[in-house]
């Protein structure tokens, strides 16, 4: 993002200068977030026609401007990685371990219990919300991991994880959370089918081009300049760019269901239950975990981003490819950042007041 300051570094004894170590854009970025959320919404009831005017801007299902969006927010950050120091994180099986369990087997199973427990009776909105269960992190994570001080290194290779699971798993898990289990406990189901074509060309061009990009970034600067100037003073140059990223993706995001958004407040609202429910269980509970398998904080932090957060960009993708652009199970998708942003940038803060408390062994390791 836009801090100059890396996040493995505490300003304090205690850490107690992070939040005010921010530049200006980072720290009224839930300002800033709420703006793009209305300005998103204004636009798509102001301009007629806005919402399919974006819809249709597209290529193999993917919305260009969302693309667009995406892979501006997501590159700065990427740059920033250390990719020489990957193989610390991979060697870590405590956080391994914790992330897959957490986002394949806790993840869908809580967001199904909920989506059950809270829309017994609206089955679209339902299946909308048990999509989103299973759309793994693989975007906007690594904006908050990044403001919250988490590990870098580790968000990149858990977002990789996820991307590659992603791939393989959620067509499975789709079927098995749609049809197979509810059939079992004698709910009722809706019939839905997955394209896995579209969900690898959704991983590759979300996470794959910034992940390259970011990569080749870092390698062909260092050697050409070195570290020192990389670190120094190329990344303070595009680090703004990863804010605009976001803040240009929420506008279009909220534009294409503004109307929708604001003519059925009751309906949102019914579908911010069980998100708010699933935010507040899967983030807590994971923080919870890292800290008592004795993770760092930074860790810990990437560990409850990771697992709290969601690909809200692919389930509105397979929420409009299967149901429809004016699906209840599309509406449920949109609904999600508009619950996730701002309760994610709360968990940021909530993050870093944690994180001048946190003490494993000692100190706050990476």
């Amino acid at each position: 993002m836009t801090t100059t300051q890396d996040p493995g570094t505490v300003p304090g004894p205690q850490g107690d200068g992070v939040v005010g170590g921010l530049s200006t854009l980072d720290r009224f970025l839930p300002v800033w977030i709420i703006a793009a959320m209305a300005l998103g919404l204004g636009l798509g009831r102001a301009v007629p026609g806005l919402d399919d005017a974006l819809a249709k801007v597209e290529a193999g299902g993917i919305s260009l401007p969302i693309a667009l969006g995406l892979l501006v927010m997501m590159y700065p950050v990427l740059a920033k990685v250390r990719y020489d120091r990957l193989d610390t994180v991979t060697g870590d099986r405590r956080l391994m371990i914790a992330s897959l369990v957490l986002n394949w087997v806790i993840g869908p199973a809580v967001m199904f219990a909920l989506a059950w427990t809270f829309l017994p009776d609206l089955p679209e909105y339902r299946t909308g919300l048990i999509i989103v269960g299973l759309a793994r992190c693989i975007a906007m994570v690594i904006i908050w991991n990044d403001l919250a001080c988490g590990d870098r290194e580790a968000a990149a290779v858990l977002v990789a994880l996820n991307s590659v699971f992603q791939v393989i798993a959620f067509g499975a898990l789709g079927w098995f959370y749609l049809q197979v289990l509810p059939g079992r406990l004698g709910l009722e189901t809706d019939e839905a089918d997955f394209s896995v074509g579209k969900i690898v060309v959704n991983v590759l061009v979300f996470l794959g081009i910034p992940l390259a990009a970011g990569y080749l970034t870092r390698l062909f600067g260092e050697r050409a300049r070195g570290r020192a100037w990389y670190e120094e003073r190329f990344l303070p140059r595009i680090g703004p760019v990863a804010l605009y990223g976001l803040l240009f993706t929420i506008v279009i995001l909220f534009a294409l269901q503004g109307d929708t958004i604001t003519n059925q407040p009751a309906d949102v609202a019914r579908i911010a239950l069980p998100l708010l429910a699933y935010f507040a269980v899967m983030w807590g509970g994971s923080f919870a975990l890292g800290r008592a398998v004795r993770l760092s904080y930074p860790r810990t932090a990437t560990l409850a981003f990771t697992a709290a957060g969601n690909n809200f960009e692919l389930a509105i993708a397979v929420a409009i490819g299967t149901f429809g652009v004016t699906s209840g199970q599309a509406l449920s998708g949109v609904v999600g950042p508009l619950i996730e942003v701002p309760v994610l940038v709360g968990l940021v803060y909530v993050s870093l007041w944690l994180r001048r408390r946190y003490q494993v062994g000692g100190g706050d390791r990476r």
